[in-house]
């Protein structure tokens, strides 16, 4: 028999919608705070088909909208802009350009998600590897801030500048579609807990001479199609038998979730205006390393 309170589903899905956002890994937190706090049931029930794992549907379709709506008027000319463009057979606006280059991103990651999810959770949702590859997952984050001081990729950041930005970047649109296969394909580093989606996707989004702003940008934008195809993929198992007895908890926690990814997302955009990476890859060793020792 399994028990997901609604306390146990408020907590989780406050961190859920935080660290979703967060380049600290959502993931990773969820194994890690349930091990701390000790619900040992969930810690083990994310290892394979259960309850939890229809719990975190909901969690997904949460954050998903919370992301659609706060960049809504971007989706919205994105979305009619590529209508446009399609209908022209030409890419009408930097909007449409932007989309298209969002759709090339999202295929390798939706193809090796959809390959190796499973397996990939199974084997590596465990305390002691969630809190190791968040040490990496920190170590990633400051390699990212080195490299963009290099001479290379400051003379790629002022090749196609944003004047109205005061820190040197190209714009997003100035990306080639090889690149955005780059940036899509680390974000299969996301289907190992301790490993942040928007974190490594930034950290590649730097060292292609994007600054930190657009970097996030592009990193929320385009987590908002992959986590929405993760929750719709896996709705039948909370409509199914493994949803039984937790449908309720799960729309009090993704309302939570959706609560904590919108003002997750409302911070970040204004922080990374200006700020950089290294206090999130301070905290991913700091907050790794302990949990290592704790684990080991």
């Amino acid at each position: 028999m399994h028990k997901l309170s609604y306390f146990r589903a408020i907590v989780i899905g406050l961190f859920q919608g935080v660290t979703e956002l967060f380049p600290v890994s959502s993931l990773g937190h969820s194994v890690l705070i349930a091990a701390l706090l000790g619900w040992t049931d969930l810690v083990k029930a994310e290892s394979g088909e259960s309850f939890f794992l229809a719990f975190l549907v909901a969690l997904h379709v949460g954050t998903a909208l919370a992301l659609f709506v706060y960049y809504r008027h971007d989706w919205f000319e994105i979305i009619g802009d590529l209508a446009r463009s399609v209908r022209q057979r030409q890419v009408v606006s930097p909007a449409a350009r932007l989309g298209l280059l969002l759709i090339t991103a999202t295929i390798p990651a939706g193809i090796i998600g959809l390959a190796f999810e499973h397996a990939l959770r199974t084997i590596f949702a465990k305390p002691f590897a969630a809190a190791a590859f968040l040490t990496v997952n920190g170590l990633i984050l400051l390699g990212g801030e080195r490299l963009r001081r290099r001479p290379a990729v400051r003379a790629l950041a002022a090749s196609n500048p944003q004047h109205e930005n005061p820190e040197p970047g190209r714009s997003i649109e100035s990306l080639s579609f090889v690149e955005a296969i780059f940036l899509g394909v680390t974000q299969i580093g996301a289907l190992f807990a301790g490993f942040s989606r928007p974190g490594i996707t930034m950290f590649a989004g730097l060292t292609r001479g994007l600054d930190h702003e657009d970097a996030a940008r592009f990193a929320f934008l385009l987590a908002t199609p992959i986590i929405a195809a993760a929750g719709v993929y896996k709705l039948p198992d909370l409509m199914g038998p493994l949803g039984d007895g937790v449908r309720v908890q799960s729309l009090v926690g993704a309302i939570f979730a959706m609560a904590g990814a919108y003002v997750s997302t409302r911070f970040l955009v204004r922080f990374f205006h200006s700020r950089t990476l290294w206090p999130f890859g301070v905290y991913c060793l700091v907050a790794g390393i302990a949990c290592m020792i704790r684990f080991a």
